[in-house]
């Protein structure tokens, strides 16, 4: 068996093979091959859990408040609520509309047993004008 004199030297180049996987990736993002990368949006929603069990959410807005559309929120029972005005109205479907910076959303269970007894799951999404959506607020309260 024959030993490449590479290996048997210390000018081996091996030590630069995460250079090269780095140089890659870069020149991929430079020269527009990294496909589909879209920018986290930036917007805010706080939650709190009420007195009585009900739960309120405030859109606090956010640098891209002007391109959402719409804000869906998963209730701790897993159903689902649209935002369908501006005043932040929801609904569990039709049409869906953008609330306004400061709307309060509010969710509340159908009976006691509806929801969890313990710590509530909540989740916020935001839909965008360029199609995209993403997980506003991920909570439990």
């Amino acid at each position: 068996m024959t030993i490449p004199p590479a290996l048997l030297s210390h000018e081996s180049t091996e030590h630069y093979t995460h250079q090269y996987i780095l140089a890659a990736v870069i020149a991929s993002f430079v020269f527009g091959m990294a496909g589909n990368v879209q920018k986290t949006k930036v917007v805010a929603t706080t939650v709190e859990l009420q007195t009585g069990g009900s739960i309120t959410v405030v859109y606090q807005g956010g640098q891209d408040s002007d391109s959402l559309t719409a804000i869906t929120i998963t209730a701790p029972n897993g159903s689902q609520w649209y935002t369908i005005d501006s005043a932040g109205t929801l609904a569990n479907s039709g049409s869906t509309d953008s609330p306004k910076i400061g709307a309060v959303m509010f969710l509340h269970p159908k009976s006691p047993t509806d929801w969890p007894l313990e710590q509530k799951h909540v989740v916020v999404i935001g839909a965008f004008n360029d199609g995209a959506s993403q997980v506003i607020l991920d909570t439990m309260v």
